[in-house]
């Protein structure tokens, strides 16, 4: 529970002072955090999981945030190529694969040993969706809009 307060801080403060984590990132971390949430309601009625107690809502909440933030500040260093192709394959796998790493971390320190959700999952979902944030633009799109501001 302590780890959870710690975190929870952490990524608070992280979203307050970074400047990239906008409004948009908080509505897309809130949302991926009530899909996950319902998939794991879901998941208990259908399939007789545990039930998410508020302390796992909190956590994936926790998780999530800082999957996008990660994903959004890897998106501002390396945008997103807007054709597809190799780039991005390689983009992908330069996110998910650390991510995956970082989420057994995440899940160890929050959950140990009687692991309830797939908190690594989680987190590498998160920041592969958070990197999407940022795409690069092209010089045809750059050149358009520059001439569609001119009078």
């Amino acid at each position: 529970m302590a780890w959870l307060l710690v975190l929870l801080s952490a990524t608070a403060v992280l979203y307050i002072l970074h400047p990239n984590l906008e409004l948009l990132v908080v509505r897309k971390a809130l949302g991926i955090t009530l899909a996950i949430s319902i998939f794991y309601i879901v998941g208990h009625y259908l399939t007789g999981w545990l039930f998410p107690t508020p302390i796992v809502i909190v956590q994936i909440l926790n998780v999530v945030g800082l999957g996008v933030a990660l994903g959004v500040i890897f998106s501002k260093i390396w945008p997103l190529n807007p054709r597809p192709g190799l780039e991005r394959i390689i983009r992908t796998v330069l996110i998910v694969i650390p991510a995956l790493g970082l989420g057994i971390g995440l899940q160890v320190l929050l959950q140990g040993n009687n692991a309830t959700q797939a908190i690594y999952l989680i987190f590498a979902l998160s920041s592969w969706l958070g990197s999407g944030h940022f795409v690069r633009r092209t010089e045809a799109t750059a050149a358009n809009s520059n001439e569609g501001g001119k009078t």
